[in-house]
């Protein structure tokens, strides 16, 4: 797949921008004509006309300097290609923000529908990875100590999870979030009337969007919900890309994101090989975050319409947008290729000296003595190993109520931890599965 961050920045020029204006103005006349509000001929000659090629750039730019205003001039440009006749039908009962709105999110909805292109190469990815790994044991860590082991796979499942309700939450969203809006000055159609209510809705099925419930200047619900989501997805991005940095690192040495032949990671220290692309995701999605705010306070527009709260959901849109693209252009590098090195996993999980298998020591003497007590013996087993630096092992055998129970030949069976991955190996097989059926549909 083409890079999604090139696909997206061609989207959120002021070219692709200023189309999207004028194919609004296109389907408006379209649905007017259908009504017979304007002749046909008007909004054929705009249809014909409403392309910016044949605009002259110059002119708009002109406009917009004398003006300051970001549709006006572009409609007098159009104007003058139409001729005086079918000019003077352009625009008829619309504000800037209908078209404007309308325009910025049929721009949205095709960055939309590369993010989906771009999660479903992803979960591909992945499920190719769980499935590959699902048998890697390592440690299972929880509060960045060793916990009970798990599977490499048994990661990638838990992201492969979450990925694939952020597709869900995408998909359902977006008859809320692309919708067409046609509510004159203040969002009460008094320009257009009762039959501006299909006019909006011809002109919303013209567009492949859905129709606005409630045309107010002053809703922006649908706008900050996308955003949202976003940076949720983005969240979960920047928990994959740390969960790469870390097991990265030299002490833990279990991963390595591509690092291109030639790439430099210091000035002075020749040896680097910086995780680059797990940072950069890392910090984009940080500043994804921080436009949700932005959002909500832009949600709070004062009386029917205000260009301040405008300004704002605009801008956060724009840059969301673009970053959510270098996002996953980066996610699907990483994952890509990802070099696993599970001879490293499966050393890390002696790191402990078979500490990591305590759970499973307590679980099989509480069959006879109950859970309480059993981790209670396990636990002054465990601390003596700790803080006499004694293997586990021994200090197990030293405590009575476990050598009465247990052979040494069985702890020494009870401390491999290939043998406690409990449903590690399902996880990853059951979601590689699941991935690639979500996948397959984007």
């Amino acid at each position: 797949m083409a890079s999604i961050n090139e696909s997206i920045k061609n989207l959120l020029t002021r070219e692709s921008i200023y189309q999207a204006y004028l194919d609004v103005e296109v389907a408006l006349a379209k649905a007017q004509a259908k009504q017979e509000i304007i002749p046909l001929w008007a909004a054929t000659k705009i249809q014909e006309k409403g392309k910016l090629e044949l605009l002259d750039i110059e002119n708009v730019d002109a406009g917009l300097e004398k003006t300051g205003h970001p549709l006006v001039p572009l409609i007098w440009e159009l104007d003058r290609v139409c001729g005086d006749d079918a000019g003077g039908y352009i625009h008829w009962g619309a504000t800037t923000q209908n078209i404007t709105q309308t325009g910025k999110l049929l721009v949205v909805k095709k960055c939309h529908d590369f993010y989906l292109k771009g999660l479903g190469e992803l979960l591909f990815t992945l499920s190719d990875l769980a499935e590959k790994s699902k048998s890697y044991p390592m440690p299972g860590r929880t509060h960045g100590q060793h916990a009970v082991p798990a599977t490499f796979g048994y990661k990638v499942a838990v992201w492969i999870d979450e990925l694939i309700r952020h597709v869900s939450r995408l998909k359902e969203c977006e008859g809320r979030v692309f919708v067409a809006m046609l509510g004159g000055g203040a969002g009460t159609m008094a320009s257009v009337g009762l039959e501006g209510i299909e006019t909006q809705n011809l002109m919303a099925k013209e567009l492949g969007l859905a129709s606005m419930s409630m045309p107010s200047r002053t809703i922006g619900d649908h706008l900050t919900e996308y955003i949202t989501l976003l940076a949720m997805l983005a969240a979960t991005s920047s928990k994959m890309a740390r969960e790469v940095y870390t097991m990265m690192k030299q002490e833990f040495g279990e991963v390595e994101e591509p690092v291109p032949l030639g790439a430099v990671g210091s000035s002075t220290m020749p040896q680097k090989r910086n995780p680059r692309l797990s940072q950069d995701v890392v910090a984009w999605a940080s500043e994804v975050r921080t436009f949700v705010p932005m959002a909500l306070e832009a949600m709070q527009t004062e009386h029917e319409a205000d260009k301040t709260t405008s300004m704002m959901i605009n801008s956060a849109i724009d840059r969301v947008c673009f970053l959510i693209a270098e996002i996953l252009d980066n996610l699907n590098e990483i994952f890509s290729g990802l070099t696993l090195f599970p001879d490293r996993m499966r050393i890390n999980l002696d790191l402990s000296g078979g500490l990591i298998m305590s759970e499973k020591i307590m679980l099989e003497l509480g069959k006879e003595m109950g859970r309480q007590k059993a981790h209670d013996v396990v636990y002054d087993a465990a601390q003596k190993s700790v803080n006499e630096g004694r293997p586990f092992r021994e200090t197990l055998s030293e405590e009575s109520e476990v050598s009465s129970r247990l052979a040494p030949e069985q702890i020494t069976d009870l401390l491999n931890p290939e043998h406690y991955i409990g449903l590690s190996t399902y996880f990853a097989e059951i979601y590689a599965k699941k991935g690639r059926e979500i996948a397959s549909k984007l």
